[in-house]
């Protein structure tokens, strides 16, 4: 009997012990990288395809407050692009004929929630989908190909921008800002390590990621090259001659949609690595 009570005592004091190491760990946030693809939407693909995805890569930390809520910083690389030429049934973006591609790199600060408690290392809370919205700034830079040669439209001013012709349309800058708004889901593998997936949409402040908003401002607003022929920034404001023999980029003729800004979305597989602190676990009488 004296063995038994002995037994009894001795695991009553292991199962203590363990119990008071589990409350001294903290989870409290954790660091990461993601890995996927991106997407653009705007004057290009303006029925919202998803048939051209590009990379996208990124890195983050989240500050973990309880069990429901953590901030996040973000840094992210995007590649988006597209085409009219993908657009069959559209008479008029196939006439039109323009393209671009651009690489977007991005600082974020996000907020998430979660929808289940979220504590690593438990077999009871170790999954959750979650909210998340923040603001971000990024850079882009819009290039296009002309004869296999690459040029970056931003400076050529292909809607007249910076020209005596048209002094209200100034240069685009080559920074805007944007709110990020997504949901994901993440599991805790064990204590340490947690896998995720995310898709993150961003409403942005520009119209012009793919270079493209408001009017043609025609061919004869740029100046000629010195042999007398027209200038890459001529040739790539109108591309339509590529596929007829009636260019439609007469001035003031619709170009773009100047009224609603360009959007761009990211699809992510995630993987973080969690960070725990020690506290003093409380007495329990």
């Amino acid at each position: 009997m004296k063995k038994l009570i002995g037994l009894l005592c001795l695991v009553t004091i292991i199962h203590t012990s363990v119990n008071a190491q589990m409350e001294s760990v903290v989870f409290s946030g954790e660091f990461g990288f993601s890995l996927g693809a991106a997407h653009y939407f705007g004057d290009l693909n303006p029925r919202a395809h998803f048939n051209r995805p590009k990379l996208a890569v990124g890195a983050f930390f989240r500050k973990q407050f309880g069990n429901y809520i953590a901030v996040r910083v973000q840094g992210q690389f995007s590649q988006v692009g597209y085409a009219d030429k993908y657009y069959d049934d559209n008479e008029f973006q196939h006439l039109r004929n323009l393209s671009f591609n651009s690489s977007i790199w991005e600082l974020g600060l996000q907020g998430d929630f979660n929808f289940f408690k979220f504590i690593p290392g438990t077999e009871e809370y170790r999954f959750t989908p979650y909210v998340t919205i923040g603001a971000s700034i990024f850079s882009y830079d819009p290039y296009a190909y002309l004869n296999g040669t690459k040029y970056y439209l931003r400076p050529l001013g292909t809607e007249g921008q910076g020209t005596a012709a048209y002094p209200d349309r100034k240069p685009y800058g080559s920074m805007a800002f944007a709110v990020p708004f997504g949901v994901g889901i993440k599991y805790a593998i064990n204590q340490k390590i947690n896998i995720g997936f995310e898709v993150l949409h961003r409403f942005t402040t520009t119209d012009y990621l793919d270079d493209v908003s408001t009017t043609y401002v025609g061919a004869d607003k740029f100046p000629l090259l010195p042999d007398g022929s027209t200038s890459v920034a001529g040739l790539l404001q109108d591309r339509s001659y590529e596929v007829t023999t009636t260019p439609i980029g007469i001035e003031g003729r619709q170009r773009g949609y100047a009224k609603q800004k360009d959007q761009f979305t990211t699809a992510q597989v995630t993987v973080s690595f969690n960070l725990t602190s020690y506290r003093c676990p409380s007495a329990k009488l």
